[in-house]
């Protein structure tokens, strides 16, 4: 037998009012114990208003999130304008110090050989100098050497017409 018919045989069989009153707070207190948040249980129009509030909650996070979504765009744009125009700037400042290093190098390359070029020279005068009078010991050398063959030769002539007269006069 249902639950509710038995109720309702004992509200019927009860003798008087006080004792039906006794049976229904005993029922709302079963009641209770078997469904004891029952006030706090929802209705589906509660649902149905609590879903439509955060749909609504949810349509305006989003639109939140776009803005900031756009508006964080926006400011990387502008960073990486600004980053991008410094990067520039640097590139040209380090290319205008390397065109002056540049410049500046080949000038001192220029004089060092310009230097090395005025030594060289130096050197090579300071050798034909040398050999130039290399040379001339070597003439002076050629003379002398002539002078000693000729003088030797007359000696020996001498020498020999010497001789030869003894052995003429030996004869």
């Amino acid at each position: 037998m249902s639950v509710a018919l038995h109720l309702y045989q004992q509200l019927r069989d009860a003798p008087d009012e006080d004792s039906r009153a006794k049976i229904i707070a005993t029922a709302f207190e079963q009641l209770e114990d078997r469904y004891p948040n029952l006030k706090n249980v929802a209705t589906h129009s509660d649902i149905r208003e609590s879903e439509l509030r955060l749909q609504k909650e949810i349509i305006e996070a989003e639109g939140r999130v776009r803005t900031e979504i756009k508006e964080l765009e926006g400011r990387i744009q502008a960073e990486l304008k600004e980053l991008e125009g410094r990067i520039q700037a640097e590139m040209k400042d380090l290319e205008g110090r390397f065109q002056a290093e540049m410049k500046g190098l080949e000038g001192r390359l220029r004089a060092e050989l310009k230097d090395l070029e005025g030594r060289i020279q130096l050197q090579l005068k300071e050798m034909d100098r040398r050999i130039s009078n290399v040379e001339l010991k070597i003439a002076e050398t050629k003379v002398e050497l002539v002078r000693w063959v000729v003088m030797v030769g007359i000696l020996q002539t001498s020498l020999i017409t010497g001789v030869l007269l003894k052995i003429a006069h030996l004869i």
